[in-house]
């Protein structure tokens, strides 16, 4: 049985006798440890789905299983335990705590898993050993990022879902940014979905799913995944 299974998975939203079909039986099933990237157009249903495999939002119809665990049927109790203790978020926009330090700030989540990593170390394995005691004001985007990416690990989620992460930065930025998501799901067995509009970070990926008005268009596996430094965008 793979790690995640998503079995016709629907999203419909209505609203004012507007019906908006956001997932349309969508399909994929990804193995633990992963690196799959989610590509799709605005309005694609990316986020949707996203929302979804965290434990955001409930499908209309169809099923979410994640190591052996049908999520689409929890209550909303459950859900939040499997939001806290096997979730983590990276998001396009980091969401720091301005007023706390980098150390602070990842502290803050790790208190809430069961079997969290030491903060302090995390924040070294990410490049920031030395920011520790910094404010986020103090810190530039990539970094924040490295931030937000540490504060998903250091809970030692199940799952790493990255809404968008490269997209408020520049190309290098970008590119380490990937390389450490990279490595971070190497290093921590950790399965890794990145959602973009960038084909071109497609090429890293074991496993890309396109999605195209709410459908599955295509899911492959990549054997042969290029290096991070032969992308560019």
């Amino acid at each position: 049985m793979s790690f995640i299974d998503i079995i016709n998975l629907t999203k419909q939203y209505n609203s004012n006798d507007v019906q908006t079909m956001a997932l349309d039986h969508v399909s994929f099933s990804l193995d633990e440890g992963d690196f799959c990237v989610v590509l799709g157009q605005s309005g694609a249903g990316k986020t949707t789905l996203l929302n979804m495999l965290g434990g955001m939002d409930s499908p209309t119809s169809g099923s979410i299983t994640v190591d052996g665990t049908d999520i689409s049927s929890m209550g909303e109790r459950a859900l939040t335990q499997y939001r806290r203790n096997s979730i983590g978020f990276v998001f396009q926009f980091y969401n720091i705590i301005p007023n706390l330090t980098i150390l602070e700030n990842v502290e803050m989540v790790a208190r809430f898993g069961g079997k969290n990593f030491n903060p302090q170390a995390v924040l070294s394995d990410v490049g920031l050993g030395e920011k520790t005691h910094a404010f986020p004001q103090e810190l530039s985007g990539g970094q924040l990022q490295r931030v937000a990416i540490a504060r998903a690990l250091c809970k030692n989620p199940q799952l790493l879902l990255c809404d968008e992460p490269t997209g408020a930065l520049d190309s290098k930025t970008g590119q380490s940014i990937l390389k450490l998501l990279m490595r971070m799901s190497r290093q921590y067995r950790k399965t890794v979905i990145v959602v973009t509009h960038n084909s071109s970070i497609a090429r890293i990926a074991d496993v890309v799913v396109t999605i195209k008005d709410g459908k599955t268009e295509s899911v492959l596996r990549n054997n042969n995944p290029e290096s991070i430094t032969q992308i560019q965008w």
